[in-house]
């Protein structure tokens, strides 16, 4: 695994080292999704149709959605 530096304000900075390990790692996966050669030119909105869209088609509700976000705080 590499590490990057990624400029952001001070207040990001703070809420992410407060964080839990937890809400690290999702941060680090939602980048590494970003990131990601087939999705690298898209906006951040279709990039986020196109998750939802394949969320539900696999059966996720916005209600189970809620539960396993509220699950881990």
């Amino acid at each position: 695994m590499a590490t990057i530096t990624i400029k952001v304000d001070q207040e990001v900075a703070q809420l992410y080292q407060e964080a839990d390990i937890n809400k690290q790692e999702k941060l680090k996966n939602l980048i590494k999704l970003f990131l990601k050669p087939e999705l690298a030119e898209k906006s951040l909105s279709q990039v986020m149709k196109e998750i939802a869209d394949q969320a539900e088609k696999r059966g996720l509700t916005p209600e189970i959605l809620e539960e396993i976000l509220n699950e881990e705080e």
